[in-house]
């Protein structure tokens, strides 16, 4: 995803250790922790912020004929009071729709995502649709970049509540793939398969796609796997590099 902004796995990196080296004893310890700024992601702990009230947006008069068709697409901070804020124009469609998507997403108040009871700002996309036939759009939220469970205790611990000899890297931060073109059909399955090598930290160290789909994808579905975090593999509970497969799905833009 083209955004500026820090990417934070569900653990850190001191937790992935200290994980790593005491097995699923720990699973219960770790939650979803924000970033340097204090802003989550949607996850297993967190809601999704969701529109209240909203206008709809007019098809631009000014626009030309070239442009009859496309979307605007922004990333943003939706704060503890409902609020989008630390907005950022993640897929241009020209400055009169651009425009016209942000004063209506000035004019959209939203109810704020939640860690259990407690409003927490939280990173979304909203995108807004401009069709051919000039029919009037609303902003919808995306979730594109989320945090993921933490892994069962049978994925680390053998039935006999051993730590396990081995476990593979497990992905706990995952990124939507953006389409090269939104509007474009295919006569197959969206996905990709992507190879990606982890590393002792959990983050991706190689990336290549195993399995394409051309048309310009390839190199969306990796460029989203870099934006991973993972729990990294271990051998006899210490961490490891290691490789696996991910499967790339592409944002339902």
């Amino acid at each position: 995803m083209q955004r500026k902004r820090y990417l934070y796995a569900l653990l850190t990196l001191a937790a992935t250790h200290l994980w790593a080296g005491n097995s699923a004893s720990q699973i219960g310890k770790y939650h979803q922790s924000p970033d340097s700024d204090g802003i989550y992601y949607v996850g297993p702990e967190v809601s999704t912020p969701r529109i209240l009230r909203t206008v709809y947006v007019p098809y631009p008069s000014s626009a030309t004929a070239k442009q009859t068709e496309g979307m605007t697409v922004m990333a943003m901070v939706i704060d503890a009071k409902g609020k989008p804020s630390n907005i950022q124009l993640l897929l241009k469609h020209g400055d009169a729709f651009d425009n016209a998507a942000l004063a209506a997403l000035k004019q959209t108040q939203f109810e704020p995502g939640k860690l259990g009871d407690k409003p927490v700002p939280v990173w979304i996309d909203v995108r807004f649709v401009f069709r051919a036939d000039h029919s009037k759009t609303v902003p919808e939220v995306l979730i594109t970049e989320r945090d993921l469970p933490a892994p069962d205790e049978s994925q680390l611990e053998d039935k006999h509540h051993n730590p396990r000899a081995y476990t593979p890297p497990i992905p706990i931060h995952t990124v939507d793939a953006d389409f090269t073109n939104p509007f474009a059909t295919h006569p197959w399955v969206q996905v990709a398969v992507v190879t990606v090598l982890v590393g002792e930290d959990g983050l991706p160290k190689e990336v290549r796609t195993s399995r394409g789909l051309g048309f310009g994808l390839d190199e969306k579905a990796a460029a989203a796997v870099w934006h991973y975090r993972f729990l990294p593999a271990t051998k006899k509970g210490k961490p490891v590099a290691e490789r696996r497969n991910v499967l790339i799905s592409f944002s339902k833009f």
